[in-house]
């Protein structure tokens, strides 16, 4: 499943900052291009599959870009943490006798989080979602500043910088997630592992590099 949603991600991304087939909104969509983040080089405004056809199009598929990228990033993180046993103490579920410590490293962990676990983090998700950081404000902003790190008002070519910053990273993170899932669930070893064993291709058997 998870699989499945990272793939939808990658579509999403894809189309999410590109030109329409049509002659007329190409133009205009070239011009929206120029002013929005994200048309980085050497591919700049990308849509080889002409799903961009308005401008409200563009903005709905940047914002769904821009949100999977930062889960992605969120993901990618969780595994680094999760991969060198970095755990809170004490329990999980203190009725199972579940610690933290308990929980494997690997994508299976979340297996093995109890339902009313699942459902906690659905709610909390569904709360930041609907209420917190809504999805309907789709530029993303949601006001968070950190002082000079990101005073945007007085350094509006910051804005500019760390906005694409964020795009690309979240790229990154959504092909590296997808990666380290594909592997994990291919090779039966997590990220950590497979870098102690120097085993990175998917097709071996756990033994060296291939």
């Amino acid at each position: 499943m998870k699989t499945s949603v990272l793939i939808a991600s990658m579509l999403s991304s894809a189309a999410a900052f590109a030109p329409s087939a049509t002659h007329v909104s190409k133009t205009a969509l070239n011009m929206v291009a120029e002013t929005e983040v994200g048309s980085m080089a050497p591919l700049g405004y990308f849509d080889p599959l002409g799903y961009i056809t308005d401008e409200d199009k563009f903005t709905r598929y940047r914002a769904v870009e821009r949100k999977h990228g930062r889960i992605a990033m969120m993901a990618m993180l969780g595994t680094f943490v999760h991969n060198n046993h970095w755990t809170f103490d004490g329990y999980l579920s203190p009725s199972a006798g579940l610690k933290f410590s308990d929980v494997s490293t690997g994508i299976g962990g979340l297996f093995e989080v109890p339902p009313n676990g699942l459902l906690q983090i659905l709610l909390f998700c569904g709360f930041v979602e609907l209420a917190w950081w809504p999805a309907t404000q789709l530029d993303g902003d949601y006001g968070v500043r950190l002082g000079t790190l990101n005073d945007w008002d007085a350094q509006p070519a910051k804005e500019i910088r760390q906005k694409n910053a964020e795009l690309n990273n979240g790229r990154a993170a959504m092909m590296g997630i997808l990666g380290t899932i594909t592997h994990e669930v291919v090779t039966g070893q997590t990220f950590a592992e497979q870098a102690a064993a120097g085993h990175f291709s998917p097709f071996g058997d756990g033994q060296g590099f291939f």
